[in-house]
């Protein structure tokens, strides 16, 4: 459910946005900061596959030591419909939001690493930056940080209800939460939680934040 990170001692700590299967997009965000591989660390809010042909590429992101993520709604569906098969009501619900690059990856392939990549995509992660805690989900944190363990995984990956009533309540046990989910048109604060996913796979836009950032 939850995976703790302490300060990073080296170097810097981004957050970035539903990636979506742009591959080239994240690698400019990365030169464009200068980032060292051995040093900084890069947190992603879920998404890292769909509508974008890089998606096996992006997927493959879970396993590299510079790079956290939690697990997303599009996560979700590809795993059910890798397991559910081909002709299924799941396999449908996948190929209509944006899974047909499987169809270039390979099934067998791409169930082989999503099966491995799963065990490193937690539903929330929490980062020590600057003596603070950062939060982050996919979708929607729950009301206070310190029920996270307890909260709906459900709504961790799917909920959309604080965005749509704008709802800038302050989450509670938590000084920031980094959430992606909900396409906006320019990075969103609401309260103390950050909305980073700039639509990148439609829009070319993809927000990558120091995590310094968040916190001033």
């Amino acid at each position: 459910m939850l995976t703790k990170h302490a300060a990073n001692i080296r170097g810097r700590d981004f957050f970035v946005g539903d990636i979506h299967g742009q591959y080239r997009l994240l690698q400019e965000a990365l030169q464009g900061v200068a980032f060292s591989h051995s040093e900084d660390r890069l947190f992603c809010v879920g998404d890292l596959i769909d509508r974008g042909a890089d998606s096996l590429d992006c997927l493959k992101l879970a396993f590299m030591p510079w790079c956290h993520a939690v697990r997303g709604n599009h996560e979700e569906l590809a795993h059910n419909a890798l397991w559910d098969g081909e002709g299924s009501s799941a396999w449908a619900l996948w190929m209509i939001n944006g899974g047909g690059w499987v169809v270039e990856s390979g099934v067998s392939e791409t169930r082989r690493v999503l099966q491995a990549a799963l065990r490193h995509l937690p539903l929330a992660r929490e980062v020590a930056v600057m003596g603070k805690r950062v939060g982050m989900v996919h979708a929607e944190p729950p009301a206070d940080w310190t029920c996270i363990e307890a909260a709906d995984p459900q709504t961790l990956v799917w909920g959309r209800s604080r965005i749509q009533r704008g709802d800038a309540t302050p989450v509670a046990g938590i000084d920031a939460v980094v959430v992606g989910h909900t396409i906006v048109e320019r990075p969103l604060t609401l309260g103390n939680v950050h909305y980073l996913d700039t639509g990148a796979f439609s829009t070319g836009r993809l927000t990558l934040v120091d995590a310094r950032e968040l916190l001033r």
